[in-house]
């Protein structure tokens, strides 16, 4: 496999965790747990009406994922959204958390292959042009 087709593969991924992270779990609360973590972080009044619009910027940012537009910027702030909204779930809702305090391990993960398919591959892929 080239380049050019990993770091396309590595896009529609990260853009379908963003979709499905946005749709599914937050504006359709098929996993209500997303809406109890925002319930701890922002309150319970405003608690469902938080999570659907957090849910579609999520969906946003897949679109705007796919879009390539601003892509460098796109990526600083997805980088920026899932270390600072995992050190509040970790700090103010771990017991909340799939796999508790540990997920921020994988959202580091998550974050280092966001970086990885941005500033390492495209870099790479623009070179050999």
């Amino acid at each position: 496999m080239n380049l050019k087709s990993l770091s396309n593969i590595l896009q529609y991924v990260i853009a379908a965790v963003w979709l499905a992270n946005g749709l599914f779990c937050k504006v359709l609360n098929l996993i209500p747990r997303h809406q109890e973590i925002v319930a701890r972080i922002l309150g319970e009044e405003y608690a469902s009406i938080f999570t659907i619009l957090i849910g579609f910027s999520e969906i946003a940012m897949a679109i705007w994922i796919l879009s390539k537009y601003f892509w460098k910027l796109n990526a600083i702030l997805q980088i920026g959204i899932i270390i600072l909204m995992n050190i509040l779930e970790f700090i103010l809702a771990p017991d909340l958390l799939l796999w508790g305090r540990f997920n921020i391990l994988f959202a580091l993960l998550f974050a280092l292959l966001i970086y990885y398919q941005n500033f390492v591959l495209k870099p790479k892929i623009s070179f050999l042009k």
